[in-house]
C-alpha cells in the first residue's frame, strides 16, 4: 500500500512540475526515470505523420523483477515500453487514440509476442493512458528527438 502511494506522489509531482519554470539546459546523461505527459495531445503536437499507428497492449505483475532485453529488472511502475525494432533507450511520445491521453515511455525492451500489437507498455503507462481496464487500445507512437527529451526531463533533475 504505502509503494502504491510512493508512486502515485511522484507521478503527481512529475505532473505537477511540467508548469514549473524552466531553467538553463545543461549537458549531461538522460535520466533512466521517465516523464509522464499529463496533458491531452494536442492537435498541433499529432500534425505530423506518426512513426506508427496500430495495437498497444501493456504488461505488469508477471514480468517484475525480471530482466529486460536492456538488462534492466522490469519495473511496472516505470514509463517503459517494448518494441520490436526500435532502439532500446529510444523516447516514444504514445497517444491513446480514443481519448487522446499522451505519455512519454522508454523502450527497454523487445516486444509485443502478439501478432498485430506494434508495442507492449507498462502497467503505469497504460494506467496513464487509461486503458489499463481494456488490456489493448489502438495508439499513434512518436519517436521523441533526443534535444526535446533533455529539455522535459531537466526541470525534473533541479
Amino acid at each position: 500500500m504505502r509503494i502504491r502511494l510512493i508512486h502515485g506522489l511522484a507521478l503527481a509531482l512529475s505532473v505537477v512540475s511540467f508548469g514549473a519554470a524552466q531553467g538553463p539546459l545543461k549537458s549531461g546523461p538522460v535520466p533512466a526515470k521517465l516523464v509522464y505527459q499529463a496533458k491531452t495531445a494536442s492537435k498541433k503536437s499529432l500534425a505530423k505523420k506518426p512513426y506508427q499507428v496500430g495495437t498497444a497492449s501493456w504488461y505488469g505483475q508477471d514480468f517484475v523483477g525480471k530482466p529486460t532485453a536492456s538488462g534492466e529488472p522490469y519495473d511496472m511502475y516505470d514509463m517503459t515500453a517494448a518494441h520490436p525494432t526500435l532502439r532500446l533507450g529510444t523516447y516514444v511520445r504514445v497517444t491513446n487514440l480514443r481519448n487522446g491521453r499522451a505519455v512519454v515511455v522508454r523502450i527497454n525492451d523487445r516486444g509485443p509476442v502478439v501478432d498485430g500489437r506494434i508495442i507492449d507498455v507498462s502497467y503505469n503507462a497504460a494506467r496513464a493512458l487509461n486503458f489499463k481496464d481494456r488490456g489493448i487500445q489502438r495508439v499513434r507512437l512518436d519517436v521523441m528527438p533526443q534535444a526535446q527529451i533533455v529539455a522535459m526531463i531537466q526541470p525534473l533533475a533541479n
